[in-house]
Formats: C-alpha cells, structure tokens, sequence
C-alpha cells in the first residue's frame, strides 16, 4: 500500500497517543493534547509544502460546534443516569439479599456458590453498568465464602471478574449508549439487540462452571451445613428477585414498548433504585451525596475523554485517517466477514492496552462509515434500521467484554484484586480468568456466525 506525505502524520498520530498512554496523564489530556499538537504540525507542514491536509484554523474551529453537540445530546443524560442507578443499587443492600437466599436455593450443586455468584452477575447487570462497583460488590460478598469452603482460587476468582463485567454488555448498558451515539444508531435497537448476546455469556459461565464442578468435585465442594431445599426457600429467592426485577422491567420495559426514550428510561432507573434503596433502609443524607459525588465524577471522567476524542478524530481525519483505514482494509482482499474478523482481533489487541472508553470513541468513528458501506447483507426484517451497524456494534461490545479481563490493562482484575482476601496473589487472578476469556471469545464467534442473535428481538418488537 503506498503511503502518501499526511498518511505519516495518521500513523505518527496513533504512535504518540499508545506512547504518552505509558506516561501516567489522564487518557482525556493526551488524546487532546496529541489532537492539538499534530494540528500544529500539519498546519506547519502545509504551509511548507510537504503535505496536503486542508488543516487550517478555520476547519480547527468547527470543533466549538462539535464539542458543543456533545453536550447538547439528550441521548447522552442517560449516562450520569444509569451512573447513578448502579451506584445507588449498590448501596441499596439487594445483592447481599439474593447472595444469601440463592445461595440456600443452589446449595445441594457442586459448584453451586459460584453458579449463585453468575446468576447475581447477570441480574445486577441488567440493573446497573458500573463494573467496579459489581466486581467489587460480588468479590466481597463471595469471595471470603468461597475460600472457606475450599474453592479452588482460579475458579472463585474468575467467576467474580468475569460476571461483574456482565454489565458492560447486558442492556442498560452506558457502553452501548456511547456506541449508539458514536454509530448514529438507535440505542433501543443496540439495547434489544444485547439482550440474547448477553444471556448467552451468562449461560456460557454457568454451565463451564457445573461442568467443572462434576469433573473435579474437589474445587467446588458443597458447603458442610448444606440443607435440601424446602419450599420457604424458593420463595424467600422470589421476594428478593422481585425488586430488582421490576426495576429492570420498568426501565428497560419500557424503553422496548415504546413508552420512554432511553433517556426518560433513564430517569425513572434512577428514581427506582432510590426508592428501593430507601425501601430497605439503606438512604440517608451521607448515601445519597457519595452516590451524587462519585456519579459526577464518572460522568466528568467519560464526558472529559469524550471531548479530547472529539479533537484526536476531527485532526485525525483531516490528515486523511478515514481514507487510510479504509484503504488499509480494503487492501488485504479477505471480504467483508474477512475484514470485520480482523477488526474485531485489532480490537481485542487493543483491550490489552487501552479502555473500552478510548476504544469506542476512537476506533468506531473512524471505522463505522468502512463498515456501514460493506456488502454484509445481515437481515434487518425490514424493521430495523442499519443492521449492518448494530450487528458490528454488538460483536465490538462482545469483544470489549474482554478488555476488562486481559492483562495488563484489565480493570476488573485490578478492581478484585483490591478487596481480596489475604493470601490470594495476582496470578491467581490471572490464572481465574483465562476460561472465561475464552468462553467470551466462543460467544463472540456465536454471534459473528448467526447475526440473527442481535437483530431477531429488535425486529420483533417493531414488527408487533
């Protein structure tokens, strides 16, 4: 592929961000630094004849109006809202309430602490999206029981990190509605569309685990004081999972009929995790303002990166990154399905160094117009709109499931490795988490082979 004079600043570009990344600044200061900085460079360049951008201070001042249509998105409420409904959930004790009655309800299951710990993984999923919070959450109720019960370490330890990382996928998602407003997607459809990709993962995990508890029985024994299960049982699991339950049913109900925008849905999540927090007793003036506090502070950090994004993709793409990729791509000759599989590897590679954060602001701008102009004829039912980009979107948000695992940079692994109990070191964290990185990799060759996972349930709900 020949290379011209700008294709170098693209490339220089790419370089010096994973470079400055290693020097400890915040990820929001280097991509807009690095988006300045090479701003410069181009101007000067252009001005002495050595390349040919079209980057003038004129076309720099379009970036008021972009960074201004950031913050005048109304999609984009939804994330300090969602933000505050996992925070507040956390608070609100109903973990700890299902940890205690399933745990009764899975305890005659070899490997049944664990399939517990699954279960909860998937219903604060869907309730909340924070992943430290749900890591951190699961590894202090559980971890401590399952040491004591003689779990072999591997298996505790990655089944704590990979079902607290659910939530990034399992809608509401605030993953999915960054990629929805990055894609120019609709987020209900991506919201839908995650719903059987994530289930799918969920089911994956638990039955890898009973699998594993009936061939090595030894790593995932039974608890000593053990009970058959009687009805008072099953019951007591019902009146805990209702809460919650209905709080999901309320948002994302709502959101599939058609009643709320994700935002509005939003709002009423947050509300309902509220009210339930205050049901239980948990909410007073000291809760409520560390929610408050710890939401704005997230939100500042996503919204920060969002704008130093902003800069980095508009020089970046004067200089012709757009074309370069594009190009790039289309110079292997391997198809379309060819060339989505080698995204989806740079992807995965780029989970190793950097966030799901950083990788959906940068990579999806520049790669959704490549994308979006591929022959993939994936079937929409005529209902859904950009189905091409939504199934892209989902198999990108499967694939950044495993960014929260992979070494060095894995964030769950750090998050559990924070509140573990003396005695467990960091490989055998490590060591937990590879089956579930590959359990996340078959699911995401599931929906890669069958598209019909992602746009089926979309397309009928607006078929009906």
């Amino acid at each position: 592929m020949h290379l011209e004079p700008e294709n170098y600043l693209v490339i220089a570009m790419f370089v010096s961000f994973i470079a400055l990344l290693f020097t400890g600044f915040p990820v929001a200061w280097v991509l807009a630094g690095v988006g300045i900085g090479f701003a410069g460079i181009a101007y000067w360049t252009d001005s002495m004849d050595w390349t040919v951008t079209g980057l003038d201070y004129n076309t720099l001042g379009l970036l008021t109006g972009r960074i201004f249509s950031i913050m005048d998105n109304w999609v984009l409420v939804a994330l300090p809202m969602f933000i505050f409904m996992g925070l507040m959930l956390d608070k609100s004790g109903v973990a700890e309430r299902m940890m205690h009655s399933m745990q009764k309800l899975f305890g005659n299951v070899k490997g049944g602490l664990a399939i517990t710990v699954t279960l909860i993984g998937i219903i604060l999923a869907a309730s909340t999206g924070i992943i430290g919070a749900s890591v951190v959450l699961l590894g202090v109720m559980s971890l401590p029981i399952m040491l004591k019960q003689s779990y072999h370490k591997p298996l505790a330890l990655g089944t704590v990190a990979a079902s607290g990382c659910l939530g990034i996928l399992i809608p509401p998602s605030i993953m999915l509605v960054i990629m929805g407003d990055q894609l120019g997607v609709s987020v209900g459809d991506l919201f839908m569309g995650a719903v059987f990709p994530g289930l799918i993962l969920g089911v994956l995990y638990i039955a890898y685990i009973y699998t594993y508890g009936r061939l090595r029985p030894e790593n995932a024994p039974l608890a000593a004081d053990h009970k058959p299960i009687e009805l008072a049982d099953v019951l007591r699991v019902m009146l805990d999972i209702l809460p919650p339950a209905a709080l999901i049913l309320a948002v994302l109900g709502s959101i599939f009929a058609g009643v709320a925008t994700v935002t509005e849905a939003s709002g009423i999540g947050a509300l309902g995790a509220t009210i339930l927090s205050a049901a239980y007793r948990k909410l007073d003036f000291a809760v409520f303002k560390e929610v408050v506090i710890n939401t704005m502070n997230t939100s500042a950090y996503i919204f920060a990166i969002f704008v130093g994004a902003t800069i980095f993709a508009l020089v970046l793409r004067e200089c012709g990154g757009d074309e370069l990729i594009e190009t790039a791509l289309n110079s292997l000759g391997l198809g379309p399905l060819g060339l989505i599989a080698v995204v989806l590897v740079l992807i995965f590679l780029l989970g190793f160094f950097l966030d799901w954060i950083e990788i959906s602001l940068i990579m999806l701008p520049l790669l959704g117009p490549v994308i979006a102009g591929l022959d993939l004829a994936v079937e929409g039912y005529g209902v859904v709109d950009n189905p091409n980009l939504v199934w892209f979107a989902l198999l990108v948000a499967v694939t950044l499931q495993t960014s929260f695992l992979t070494p060095p940079v894995g964030f769950a692994i750090f998050y559990l490795k924070g509140v573990c109990p003396p005695g467990v070191k960091l490989v055998d964290i490590y060591k937990g988490v590879v089956p579930f990185i590959v359990l996340q990799l078959i699911g995401l060759g599931l929906v890669f082979a069958f598209p019909q996972l992602v746009t089926w349930l979309p397309a009928i709900a607006y078929a009906n």
